[in-house]
């Protein structure tokens, strides 16, 4: 028979288990709990057309589809930053790396404002890109664009300490026994980053998918082209339609955790390889 024992530097471990759950029960569970409830209101019919309107599914595509490329982008070019700052020393490096945070600090309003004006069709960047044929503000890919923005600092926040820990006596090894600088990368480096990277691209995609303040301003809220699920939620409740608007968030709220979960299943999957190698 065998007996769980939690070793730790503080003592009184059901105490705390039990705190622990008081306190992501109050916070998480209950809150998560009341859209479920609410949503029992509406019969199985009422539930299910409030859910799949061609607006509805239309917002569904925008928000998931732009949330998944942004993060995938983001874990790209967040990767990237991460890298040239941990392996580079340049002027303005600190500069640098103090604005990666800064969609973390900006107020999502100002986000959207700011992007808005900077990519609208007299903006500084949209008065070059219009007469190309590209149109970003009040398009989907005004909301992509927002969505990168506040995602990036997720990925490179999350992938830098984990660069910064990898020991560079480890690349030597590697060049020693005749890797170039591809292989090195693809069979040292990105192995030991790949869970940190998931975990970046897990966040960012989440933070997109929630994401209000800023994508309103630049979205232009177009019914079936660029308004977004969160969007139609307050619209909902603006109308006191509270249970349509608990059905979408519960849809929201079902299709993340899907998602999220296979993402952390990936991210076991490469920790696991990577502690087998």
């Amino acid at each position: 028979m065998s007996t769980f024992k939690q070793h730790s530097i503080l003592p009184g471990f059901n105490l705390a288990l039990g705190f622990t759950l008081l306190y992501l029960s109050l916070i998480v569970l209950i809150p998560l709990s009341a859209a479920f409830i609410r949503t029992t209101e509406l019969t199985w019919e009422e539930f299910w057309f409030a859910v799949t309107t061609p607006r509805v599914l239309a917002s569904y595509r925008l928000t998931f589809g732009a949330a998944f490329a942004a993060a995938l982008v983001n874990a790209v070019f967040g990767l990237l930053v991460a890298w040239v700052l941990v392996r580079y020393r340049f002027p303005g490096k600190k500069l640098i790396d103090a604005l990666v945070d800064l969609p973390f600090a900006l107020p999502t309003a100002v986000a959207g404002i700011a992007l808005t004006a900077l990519y609208a069709g007299n903006g500084w960047i949209g008065q070059y890109l219009e007469p190309l044929g590209i149109k970003v503000a009040f398009t989907p890919i005004g909301v992509f664009v927002a969505l990168t923005f506040i995602g990036l600092p997720f990925v490179v926040r999350t992938v830098q300490p984990v660069l910064e820990d990898i020991e560079s006596e480890l690349e030597e090894a590697a060049a020693m026994l005749g890797a170039n600088r591809l292989q090195t990368f693809l069979r040292i480096i990105f192995p030991t980053i790949f869970p940190a990277l998931m975990t970046g691209f897990a966040l960012a995609f989440a933070r997109a998918i929630g994401e209000y303040g800023s994508v309103i301003f630049i979205a232009g809220n177009m019914p079936m082209v660029s308004e977004i699920t969160p969007l139609l939620i307050i619209t909902k409740l603006e109308q006191y339609d509270y249970a349509g608007a608990t059905a979408l968030a519960v849809v929201m709220l079902v299709i993340s955790f899907i998602l999220l979960l296979v993402i952390n299943l990936l991210q076991w999957w490469g920790r696991r390889r990577s502690a087998l190698a």
